[in-house]
């Protein structure tokens, strides 16, 4: 199972965006990537469920929680995420 900060690495890798960003980076690079990728216009069904699941993912963090992706923010927003990984073998 992935931390909250590796889910939101991967969806961030996922839409091509950087860590600094705001609501509508997301929301563009989302219709972009969706004309590209949607399978009605020839795209591959896996990646635009990877593409619409990542979209999610961030819009709902950044709707909770906070507006950046860094690693000290994240951690205060889940701070048992990394007090369980510390007693992992």
């Amino acid at each position: 199972m992935l931390s909250p900060l590796e889910e939101i690495e991967k969806a961030l890798d996922i839409l091509g965006l950087p860590k600094l960003i705001n609501k509508e980076d997301i929301r563009t690079q989302y219709h972009f990537l969706a004309k590209k990728n949607h399978p009605d216009l020839g795209g591959d069904i896996k990646e635009m469920e990877q593409i619409n699941a990542a979209y999610r993912f961030l819009m709902k963090y950044i709707e909770e929680f906070r507006y950046t992706f860094d690693e000290e923010e994240i951690a205060k927003q889940f701070p048992g995420a990394e007090h369980a990984q510390r007693f992992k073998p």
